[in-house]
């Protein structure tokens, strides 16, 4: 099946899981009102269908994948509340409607984002059915690292630093890694570890997910340049206007593209049998820098 299809059914499937979960676990308040505002109907569900094939890989429940894509959507959603806010990215638009400031006002924006990373840890450390307690710890642990100074907190910290500065290629992917990796690494890597998968195993998880993530955003950073606001759903251009500082304006187009062809290859020459064990991996590993072509 075409990955596009695969992708659209998860997001069907998940969103349907997801919006239910948000309305048996919070109430009708102000808060609760932002907080699912900003997480329902959102975006192509990516780092879910990344868990969804991981948990194929490793025969992990369908409720305890869900389960680990609502956590991880949650924290995806928060950093996203965040990043509209007039303080760090200012835009007036996510997902094709007002952001959460500008319609609830910058306050309960915040608190919405806070609320949903700590719902991601409440769904991740109570709602996961007939898990070993010690490799669910390892997996909180992970999530911990992952959100953090040295992950998704820390990449976000040097995007902002790094704004109308000369930075060298190697800061530039440290960020991408920490500010976008360090999610869909977590979002693939978790089934393996909550399954108690082996150490070469959950390395390879981690590295595929990273190594999906700077894909991710170095293409991303592309089409923020070339589509419109019908398409992305927010305000197109707004990277180069604020000076952010990305691959594609270090190196240009065409070889920020090679530089996402030779990342994916390496990888998939290092993993051989996991790649050749299941075919679709390498079409998702592609299927950012297929949608330039």
């Amino acid at each position: 099946m075409e990955i596009n299809t695969l992708i659209n059914l998860n997001k069907t499937k998940f969103d349907k899981f997801y919006n239910n979960l948000l309305l048996s676990k919070l109430d009708n308040n102000f808060l609760s009102k932002a907080m699912k505002y900003s997480s329902i109907n959102g975006g192509k569900r990516i780092r879910s269908f990344l868990v969804s094939q991981s948990s194929k890989m490793v025969n992990l429940s369908s409720e305890n994948s869900m389960i680990i894509s609502s956590a991880i959507e949650s924290i995806h959603t928060y950093s996203l509340i965040h990043d509209d806010l007039p303080s760090m990215d200012n835009d007036d638009f996510r997902r094709g409607k007002p952001s959460s400031h500008n319609k609830f006002g910058e306050a309960t924006a915040i608190l919405a984002g806070d609320a949903l990373h700590d719902f991601a840890f409440q769904l991740i450390s109570g709602s996961l059915k007939k898990i070993d307690p010690d490799k669910n710890l390892k997996l909180i642990n992970f999530l911990t690292l992952c959100t953090g100074y040295d992950g998704l907190a820390g990449g976000q910290s040097l995007d902002l630093l790094f704004e109308n500065k000369k930075i060298s290629k190697k800061n530039i992917i440290e960020m991408y890694a920490k500010k976008t990796g360090k999610l869909f690494e977590f979002s693939f890597a978790a089934p393996f570890i909550i399954k108690g998968e082996s150490k070469k195993r959950i390395k390879f998880s981690k590295m595929y997910g990273s190594t999906f993530g700077i894909i991710f955003q170095i293409i991303d950073d592309l089409i923020d340049e070339i589509n419109s606001f019908k398409i992305l759903g927010k305000t197109p251009g707004k990277d180069k206007k604020q000076g952010k500082r990305t691959l594609l304006s270090f190196i240009g187009e065409t070889k920020a593209i090679n530089y996402c062809e030779e990342i994916a290859e390496d990888l998939i020459i290092k993993y051989k049998k996991e790649f050749n064990n299941n075919p679709v991996l390498k079409e998702l590993l592609y299927y950012n820098i297929d949608k330039l072509k």
